[in-house]
């Protein structure tokens, strides 16, 4: 296991810092040799040809800035593992403070919930968990992503109505219901704000889940926004993800659709990030 390990730090070295690769190095171990991180620490397991071919060409999709989450097929959020696929974006740490208002939000009333581009079903799943007595529903327009989602529901031991819609689209409404709370973390990257961006989401993630034109940063909360004043009950709260520089764009566009009760609040790095309103 030693040459393995040295392998790993001397191919990632002009790539990565020594504290991420220390984390692959942990990632690929456990994952792909069955070896956790306590036992690293003794170097003392032997790896067969085969596991160290796994390793080597894990290693390898690191060095083209291939994230590692999709490398090993999984991720943790909110306490639950998640399958991945390139077809789905890889659930932010971030993102656990929007399901954390909403668990804390409906933790004593059960509710109705509506998630909007669910990607992985991390939102979704994470508060159908946590929230058992409520019923949730997720939307997505790719299908693809949807299969992931459904395995994800399937290994989390969660119930979920699926449906495939495009919610910039009138066609598929009359698929949606009435709900005590619709959420949503939706594309709001800029295009222009690419070139600030890493190639490990650039060249991997899915472009369709990320990015929204220049001209129209805010296209989907606006469309949301309006859906959620047909779909939401009386009284109902909507609750955004959003770009940190859009804060008081999306407050002044909340009330112009008249939700009222806005809230917004900041992520773990002091940023703008979440936006919850009551209609």
């Amino acid at each position: 296991m030693l040459s393995t390990v040295a392998y790993i730090r001397e191919r990632l070295s002009p790539f990565y810092r020594e504290g991420e690769i220390k984390s692959f190095i942990c990632w690929l171990m456990e994952d792909l040799a069955g070896i956790p991180p306590y036992r690293l620490i003794m170097m003392e397991d032997e790896l067969d040809e085969n596991t160290k071919k796994k390793i080597t060409d894990a290693t390898e999709r690191l060095a083209r800035f291939e994230p590692i989450q999709y490398i090993i097929g999984k991720t943790r959020f909110c306490g639950h593992t998640f399958n991945l696929t390139s077809s789905v974006l890889i659930p932010r740490p971030e993102t656990a403070g929007l399901v954390q208002m909403i668990i804390q939000d409906f933790k004593k009333k059960p509710a109705t919930i509506l998630d909007i581009g669910t990607g992985s079903g991390c939102i979704a799943i994470s508060l159908a968990s946590e929230l058992p007595k409520s019923k949730v529903t997720a939307v997505d327009i790719s299908e693809e992503a949807l299969i992931v989602a459904k395995e994800n529901a399937k290994q989390n031991n969660v119930d979920i109505d699926w449906l495939l819609m495009d919610i910039l689209s009138d066609e598929s409404l009359p698929l949606l219901k009435h709900y005590d709370c619709i959420v949503s973390n939706p594309p709001y990257v800029m295009e222009n704000e690419k070139d600030a961006m890493e190639h490990n989401v650039l060249d991997y993630e899915p472009q369709l889940a990320l990015f929204v034109p220049n001209d129209d940063p805010l296209l989907f909360y606006r469309r949301i926004a309006h859906v959620g004043k047909k779909f939401l009950k009386k009284g109902g709260c909507l609750y955004f993800e959003i770009n940190e520089r859009f804060g008081t764009e999306m407050i002044n566009l909340l009330e112009h659709e008249c939700f009222h009760e806005i809230e917004l609040s900041v992520d773990y790095n002091g940023k703008d990030r979440f936006i919850k309103a009551q209609l």
